[in-house]
């Protein structure tokens, strides 16, 4: 089963973002791509009253290759993303394991994706207990 981490913070939305970068940062993974999705939507079709929410896109570069070699497939559910966004005018932070969903869609076995899962797991739980 795929858990899906969500908490809510104390931060305002943009204190927010930028401390889970520098946190996630921080523990190991390389941060891609920051990107804001709400100005997307205002952008490209126009909603301006569109909830902020924005993804972080992440990669553990020794995690990534450990599971691209248990299965090129995994890679169709790469990066590893947190996403920050408003809901009833509250900011929460929220993580699904790539590797798990790599896992239960079958896109490896689960005797190699166990060791990744585990490793991946202690290094996002750690940055979890710092946002």
């Amino acid at each position: 089963m795929v858990d899906i981490l969500k908490k809510e913070v104390t931060k305002d939305f943009d204190a927010a973002v930028e401390h889970i970068v520098k946190v996630v940062e921080k523990e190991g993974f390389t941060v891609m791509l920051t990107k804001s999705i709400d100005g997307i939507l205002k952008k490209k079709l126009g909603i301006t009253d569109y909830p902020r929410y924005t993804s972080i896109m992440a990669c553990g570069p020794e995690l990534a290759k450990m599971a691209l070699d248990a299965s090129l497939n995994v890679g169709l559910v790469f990066p590893c993303s947190f996403v920050v966004y408003e809901e009833n005018e509250k900011i929460y932070v929220s993580h699904v394991s790539i590797m798990k969903m790599a896992k239960e869609l079958g896109l490896a076995s689960a005797e190699a994706m166990d060791p990744i899962i585990e490793i991946t797991s202690k290094m996002v739980h750690k940055a979890w207990e710092q946002f």
